[in-house]
């Protein structure tokens, strides 16, 4: 179906800026207490428990979701205000990042109500964590291809195959899994896929840890050995899981993360120049925060659309695409502008170590969550171009 790209852009309304400032409190205090350190890297590389917990106590989890659930009744504005503050910051969200961001939801919309009912307090709490399992070894982000089967048995489903590049796999206690339960038909390859909650404590199920270049493990290779799934863990519908997955794509795909992974660079950048930057030094750091602004705009716009309970697919992978790129290219635009601007050694030791770690992490932003190449034939078919 062809349609138009619009983003609806307006800005945050005043009404957030309370909880702005009541978000900076709050991790001001968290600092002080020593609950999380300020350091390199994004906070969705940073798994922190008790800082989970703590933003459930203050509300900061489930925000949009409805009370009875342990919600906040919260827009999705609001949620963003929050989101933004919280990573700017480089707060240790990790533990209940994905189960706030994109599961919560997705149970809330096809889950049974007993399913909602034991498990969505509990995300509130910060103390209930999910892990996606969509990607394959040999599927990647063409999730259509995707071999890991469910089969109906008595009382439920049969899950055999594997799952890859499951970020924090082996620290969840869910996985919402995209799993093949049809054949594709020639006309509709997304035929034939459908979501499962699964529990990873199952028997059966094996984590297997990838390390990355960083030297960590963040994310892994899970594997299913006839790992019962029971019925009331079916989410939504059978065969019919695309559609339910597109939509949770466009929670994951336009947020504030997707150009924020490496603004630690800029931030650092900025700190080396001083307060009197010579002249490219100067040039380079404002196109670089243009560009950012540009990218902010979008995402607020893609949250407004949520808010107005549009689904903006294609928008959200314009968001994506374009905000990956960005915080990919940026650790090396800064050392191209570093050159000469950091005559304090002790500038010059940070900024070295900031642009260490970010190189290393910046080849994965334009993979996860969808690959370039796939989000532009997404936005290639919502304009009718394929």
């Amino acid at each position: 179906m062809t349609q138009s790209i619009r983003f609806e852009f307006s800005p945050l309304p005043q009404s957030t800026e309370p909880l702005r400032i009541r978000v900076r409190d709050f991790l001001a205090r968290e600092l002080d207490a020593g609950t999380f350190a300020a350091g390199l890297g994004p906070g969705i590389n940073r798994h922190s428990p008790e800082f989970s917990r703590r933003c459930g106590e203050e509300g900061f989890i489930g925000m949009t979701w409805p009370r009875r659930y342990g919600g906040g009744e919260r827009s999705f504005l609001e949620r963003y205000v929050v989101t933004e503050e919280l990573l700017a910051a480089g707060a240790p969200v990790w533990a209940h990042w994905v189960a706030d961001r994109q599961s919560g939801p997705m149970l809330m919309r096809y889950g049974r109500e007993e399913v909602r009912n034991a498990i969505l307090p509990r995300i509130v709490t910060g103390e209930c964590y999910f892990c996606i399992g969509m990607s394959e070894p040999d599927s990647g982000s063409d999730l259509y291809s995707a071999k890991s089967r469910a089969e109906p048995v008595a009382r439920g489903w049969r899950v055999n195959g594997r799952k890859i590049w499951t970020s924090n796999a082996h620290r969840s206690h869910y996985m919402l899994a995209l799993l093949r339960t049809s054949p594709s038909t020639p006309d509709n390859r997304r035929h034939g896929l459908t979501q499962f909650l699964i529990a990873m404590d199952s028997p059966g199920i094996e984590v297997r840890p990838i390390r990355n270049l960083t030297g960590d493990s963040d994310f892994n290779e899970v594997v299913f050995d006839d790992v019962f799934v029971p019925e009331a863990h079916l989410i939504g519908e059978v065969d019919g899981a695309w559609k339910q997955a597109a939509s949770e794509l466009a929670y994951e795909r336009s947020g504030p993360e997707r150009f924020l992974e490496t603004v630690f660079v800029l931030y650092e950048l900025a700190r080396a120049a001083g307060e009197t930057p010579e002249d490219r030094m100067a040039e380079g750091l404002g196109r670089l925060v243009a560009e950012l602004s540009t990218l902010r705009n979008m995402s607020v716009a893609v949250a407004g659309m949520l808010e107005a309970g549009k689904v903006p697919d294609v928008e959200a992978a314009v968001v994506k695409e374009q905000g990956t790129n960005w915080e990919q290219a940026l650790p090396a635009r800064a050392r191209d502008l570093a050159p000469g601007a950091c005559a304090d050694p002790g500038n010059r030791v940070d900024f070295e170590e900031v642009l260490r770690y970010a190189t290393l992490i910046a080849p994965k932003l334009t993979i996860q969550g969808g690959t370039r190449e796939i989000l532009r034939g997404i936005v290639a078919r919502g304009l009718g171009l394929r």
